[in-house]
């Protein structure tokens, strides 16, 4: 397991004064990464091998969001891998270890030279440890069913703000343009994402919104109608 703690800072809050579900994905994303920096296997290690790890689907479950200046612990942990497929755990806990937040991901390996998927291999993942246990959570399937009815909302174009250093859209940015299409004063408790290609500089990605049971489902579809990634989300 690999952790960090940190205190929630005045700019990761919400109009709220909780942290915000985008500081959430943030913390998690950093913890990750984090984690493979200080192993040797991060960002400049990944570009001299031409290799790249892809996030294919978050679930996050928010128990409650840690308030402006608390105290808290991110972990993260590796608990299989398969084929191309890698799975992952993180959580966020007070300083008394209650869970904040609970989380699985899976992530694909990706051979950036070939512009395909790559199998892992041993070396890959060196230094990650034995895999740990799973988390305890209710786990939903990764695939996100698309409702048939839905809101069409203004194209969003993509601008620099939005791109990571895989000069795509970040992980968190979709989630945070999904939020956008939701009613006022509705708490987001879970979400699930599914990421299916990436949209780059210049793209426009088109909102189809669907009203679900207890929730909103938001496609962020290219002009052919093909989602670049579905959001789920639960209040």
């Amino acid at each position: 397991m690999y952790q960090f703690e940190s205190r929630v800072r005045y700019s990761e809050t919400d109009e709220l004064g909780k942290l915000s579900l985008t500081g959430i994905l943030n913390y998690l994303q950093d913890c990750s990464t984090f984690q493979s920096e200080d192993l040797g296997m991060g960002i400049r290690y990944l570009k001299d091998h031409k290799r790249a790890w892809w996030l294919t689907s978050w679930q996050i479950i928010i128990e409650r969001y840690p308030l402006l200046g608390e105290q808290i612990v991110v972990s993260t942990w590796p608990y299989d891998f398969k084929g191309i497929y890698g799975y992952r755990n993180f959580a966020i806990q007070d300083l008394n270890g209650q869970y904040l937040v609970k989380a699985g991901s899976i992530w694909f390996f990706f051979d950036t030279e070939n512009q395909r998927p790559a199998k892992i291999r041993e070396e890959d993942i060196r230094g990650y440890g034995n895999p740990q246990p799973r988390l305890d959570m209710e786990y939903a399937p990764r695939r996100i069913a698309l409702p048939d009815r839905y809101d069409e909302k203004e194209p969003v174009l993509v601008a620099r703000h939005h791109l990571d250093t895989n000069r795509h859209v970040n992980n968190a940015q979709y989630i945070d343009i999904a939020r956008e299409f939701l009613p006022e004063n509705f708490c987001v408790k879970e979400l699930r994402a599914e990421y299916k290609k990436a949209a780059v500089l210049g793209d426009y990605m088109i909102p189809r919104v669907s009203r679900i049971e207890n929730g909103y489902v938001t496609a962020l579809c290219d002009s052919q109608g093909a989602p670049h990634a579905v959001v789920w989300l639960r209040e």
